[in-house]
C-alpha cells in the first residue's frame, strides 16, 4: 500500500508540473506530436496496404491469349502443348483454361459495361489460358524464357506476364517498411531529446525544492518519480494528439482514394489502426517520454548531488 501511495503521489506531482506551466506543456506536446505523427501515419498506410498485398498472387502468372479465329478444339489442343512445354522445362504450374464466354461474363460483372458490350453483338474476347508458375524461386529470366516458348505455339496471339509487378510491389513495400523503421528511430530520438530538455528545465526550476526534500530525508527514488511520470504523461498526450491528427488526415484522403478505387471496381478505403495497435503506439509514446525523463533526471540530478 505504501508503494502504491508513493506512486500515486508522484503521479499527482507530475500533473502539478503541467499545471505550473500549461503553455510550455502544450508546446512540448505539440512538438513531440509532430515528431510522432509522421511514423504513425506511415504505419497506418502500411497496415492498410498490407491486407491488399497479401491477397495478390506472389507467384508469376502468364496469360496466353488465343487468336480470335481459333476454334475451341484448337484452343484445347494448345492447352496440351502448354503442359508439354512446362514439363520439358521442369516447371510446376497450375493451368486454367478461360473460355471466351466466361471472360466476357466476368468483364461485364466487374466493369459495369454490360450495355456497351451488348451493343457489340459478337464476343470480342479470345479463349485464354492462365499459367500460374510454382515450385521454384521467382526468376525473371526463367519466366521470360517460358513466355517466349509459349509465344511460338500455333494459334497463340499473344503472351503476357501478369504478376511480375506484384513482386516489385512486395519489394517496394519492404523498402518502405525499412524506411519507416529508420524514420521512426530517428524521430524517436527527437522525442527523447525534447522530453530530456523539458525535464531538464523542470529540474533546474525546482532545484531549491529538491534540496529541501533531500534535507528532510527524501530518497532519490522519491525525488525522481514525479519527473518520470511527467515524461511518460508528456509522451502519452503527444501520442494521442498524433493519432488524432492522423485519423483526421485520413478523412480528406479517403475522398480521393475511394474515387480512385471505384475506377477499379473496389471499395478500398483507408482505416485507422485497430484498438490493440493504438494502445501499443500510446504505450510506445509513454516509453519514449519515460526514457527521456530518466536520462535527464539521472544526468542533471546527479550533478546536484
Amino acid at each position: 500500500m505504501s508503494w502504491l501511495r508513493y506512486h500515486w503521489l508522484a503521479l499527482g506531482d507530475g500533473f502539478n508540473h503541467f499545471r505550473r506551466a500549461p503553455g510550455n506543456f502544450l508546446l512540448n506536446v505539440l512538438v513531440v506530436a509532430i515528431a510522432l505523427a509522421l511514423p504513425f501515419a506511415g504505419l497506418t498506410l502500411l497496415e492498410n496496404v498490407h491486407p491488399v498485398s497479401e491477397r495478390l498472387a506472389v507467384q508469376p502468372e502468364i496469360s496466353v491469349f488465343m487468336q480470335i479465329g481459333a476454334t475451341r478444339d484448337q484452343s484445347l489442343a494448345t492447352g496440351a502443348a502448354i503442359r508439354k512445354n512446362l514439363q520439358q522445362s521442369g516447371t510446376d504450374a497450375n493451368i486454367e483454361f478461360i473460355p471466351r464466354e466466361k471472360a466476357l461474363d466476368s468483364l461485364k460483372n466487374k466493369t459495369g459495361l454490360n450495355d456497351a458490350l451488348t451493343t457489340l453483338g459478337s464476343n470480342p474476347l479470345p479463349d485464354a489460358y492462365v499459367v500460374r508458375l510454382s515450385g521454384f524461386d521467382i526468376d525473371a529470366t526463367q519466366v521470360d524464357g517460358i513466355a517466349d516458348k509459349l509465344k511460338t505455339l500455333p494459334q497463340v496471339e499473344s503472351v503476357q506476364i501478369d504478376s511480375a509487378w506484384v513482386k516489385r510491389l512486395a519489394a517496394l513495400l519492404h523498402v518502405l517498411r525499412l524506411a519507416l523503421l529508420f524514420l521512426a528511430v530517428t524521430l524517436g530520438v527527437v522525442v527523447v531529446a525534447v522530453v530530456f530538455n523539458t525535464i531538464r528545465m523542470q529540474v533546474m526550476t525546482q532545484y531549491d525544492e529538491i534540496e529541501v526534500s533531500r534535507l528532510l530525508g527524501a530518497t532519490d527514488g522519491f525525488i525522481h518519480r514525479p519527473f518520470y511520470y511527467t515524461g511518460a504523461l508528456l509522451g502519452v498526450c503527444a501520442g494521442a494528439v498524433a493519432l488524432a491528427a492522423v485519423a483526421a488526415g485520413l478523412q480528406p484522403m479517403n475522398g480521393a482514394v475511394s474515387e480512385f478505387a471505384r475506377l477499379y471496381g473496389s471499395e478500398f478505403v483507408l482505416k485507422t489502426l485497430d484498438l490493440s495497435a493504438t494502445l501499443g503506439l500510446l504505450g510506445l509514446s509513454a516509453v519514449l517520454g519515460l526514457l527521456g525523463a530518466m536520462l535527464s533526471v539521472r544526468r542533471h540530478l546527479g550533478r546536484l548531488n
